[in-house]
């Protein structure tokens, strides 16, 4: 039941060819048609509140979402449900505090955002840095992990096949963040949330009603083939052999909620509305759709255990990144109808779609920080700096390629858990800092940004991630010093402290100067600005 055969293998390839066809289509015709910055940066805001909705929930839903939160779900039960709980938590972290002061002060980047109070080349290149360092490591993941799909799904074995669909997807993002812009890789998020949600509930419904339409019935079968037993439906098996699995829970917990809601390509989707109302009913939409999908992927890959057991979950892999397609392909049963293949077909594009257009949206916001932020003058041409967006895809683009088709053998693991941590312990306070804080210098601000990457970046070596395990990224390595496996409860901390050291630091002078700046603003901050985005 686990080996995809026949028609459905079939149906798949011809799947995959036609969405490869149908988004470079989309992203020809939908893309920027005059040298206007507003329209490649931000589509011109043109998108409903419904379709940036599911513009937004398809940036949250990423391969990271499905892939890894499905696993732990199926293999460890009650923990992975709670961390699909905190992923839809840090979407309403940015509904309720982030997204309307963002719109009101952001234009195109989060350098935007934060230059906004504290102007300066300085400002720009730190935030363009912070940038990159949060998402390169989560398109290594996505790239990679479109090797995984295809291998598994479509049966290549050899390396050197795999290798291909990695670059041929690298080779897709570049095209998809170059031609389409901000408009064209916000139709492919629609179009993937849209195919993810359908064909999941569906699947879905079909597991529910194998078991009666009972979710006890559901999750007893699962807690019993899970080889847990009870333990399955308690708190605590998924760090069960740490050191201190309470507070390695907690603190992936916290990695997630506040790293999930301040990612840059997560952040961006703010400066696309039109209005503040729209914002508003852009993120109300956006956690509907999260939510649903959230309870759709719940069911799928509790069934996946209910229906085929750990072992053979652990046995296709061992993190579980493979449950949600085992869980759809369990639920049509032992023999697919011609009906049943499509369905299935349907599910493994999804999937295929999501890897993808993450990994677009991920190009698309290092490219615009990078042109925008560092390459740039205020007196560039539209046109000219147009076309360093393009190129900076480009060069983003390239060596994501070259470490992903290196990284694709290893533990891809602590590339997502870095780039979450990064934006809760970088991003995040800066954010926070900047939208709420009076006394906030430039001098915090820096201090914060270069301050939490790097407590980010000496502490993820010392987790059991990246070594002294077996499902670590060097495994035969053992220089686990961390106690913990996120750096959440340690490096969070920290980047606010050298945000508040860095402002005190600096002295009443400073900390009065930046007060009246911060007053100035505030109006915009609060009520946006005058005269809305859109004209």
């Amino acid at each position: 039941m686990t080996d995809f055969e026949g028609a459905a293998r079939s149906w798949s390839l011809v799947a995959f060819f036609s969405v490869v066809t149908l988004t470079l289509l989309l992203c020809v015709v939908t893309g920027p048609d005059r040298d206007d910055l507003d329209e490649f940066y931000t589509g011109y805001r043109y998108l409903s509140p419904l379709r940036n909705g599911l513009a937004i929930a398809g940036d949250y839903i990423s391969a990271a979402t499905v892939l890894t939160v499905g696993g732990i779900i199926a293999l460890c039960g009650y923990d992975g449900v709670v961390l699909a709980l905190s992923t839809l938590l840090s979407l309403v972290l940015l509904m309720f505090l982030l997204a309307e002061p963002l719109h009101h002060t952001g234009r195109f980047t989060m350098g935007d955002a934060l230059a906004r109070r504290m102007p300066g080349r300085a400002v720009r290149i730190t935030a363009c840095a912070v940038t990159l360092a949060a998402l390169v490591p989560m398109m290594i993941v996505q790239l990679a992990g479109v090797g995984q799909l295809l291998a598994y799904v479509l049966g290549f074995s050899d390396s050197t096949m795999r290798t291909g669909c990695v670059v041929g997807a690298g080779a897709l993002m570049i095209t998809y963040a170059a031609l389409g812009g901000m408009r064209g890789t916000a139709l492919i998020q629609i179009l993937k949330t849209v195919i993810l949600l359908g064909s999941g509930l569906v699947v879905a419904a079909l597991i529910l009603h194998t078991f009666g339409w009972s979710p006890r019935t559901l999750f007893r079968t699962a807690a019993h083939n899970s080889g847990a037993g009870p333990a399955y439906l308690r708190y605590g098996l998924q760090f069960a052999g740490g050191q201190h699995p309470a507070l390695d829970m907690v603190s992936t917990q916290c990695a997630i909620v506040l790293g999930g809601a301040c990612l840059p390509h997560v952040t961006m989707r703010t400066y696309t509305a039109g209005s503040t109302r729209q914002v508003r009913r852009a993120m109300s939409w956006a956690v509907c759709a999260v939510a649903l999908f959230m309870a759709v992927m719940t069911v799928i890959t509790v069934g996946a255990t209910a229906l085929i057991g750990s072992r053979t979950i652990a046995a296709a892999d061992p993190r579980g990144t493979t449950a949600y397609l085992l869980g759809a392909r369990a639920a049509f049963g032992t023999g697919l109808s011609r009906a049943e293949s499509l369905l299935f077909t349907t599910v493994t594009t999804a999937i295929f779609l999501t890897l993808l257009a993450s990994v677009a949206s991920m190009t698309l916001a290092c490219a615009n920080s990078l042109a925008h932020d560092v390459v740039a003058r205020t007196h560039t041409p539209p046109l000219r700096e147009m076309a360093l967006a393009r190129l900076a895809a480009l060069a983003v683009g390239i060596p994501v390629i070259a470490l992903a088709v290196l990284a694709q053998h290893r533990s891809l693991q602590p590339l997502a858990i870095l780039s979450f941590c990064l934006g809760a312990s970088a991003i995040a306070p800066a954010l926070v800092y900047s939208l709420f804080w009076r006394r906030y210098t430039r001098t915090g601000l820096l201090s914060t940004l270069i301050g939490g990457t790097l407590s980010v970046l000496v502490l993820i070596t010392g987790t059991n991630l990246v070594s002294g395990s077996p499902q670590s990224a060097f495994p035969h390595a053992d220089f686990n010093w961390f106690p913990f496996t996120t750096t959440a409860l340690v490096s969070v901390p920290a980047g606010f402290l050298c945000g508040l050291l860095g402002t005190v630091l600096s002295g009443r002078r400073a900390g009065a100067r930046e007060r009246n700046r911060y007053e100035s603003i505030e109006p915009v901050l609060l009520a946006g600005p005058a005269h809305p985005k859109n004209g």
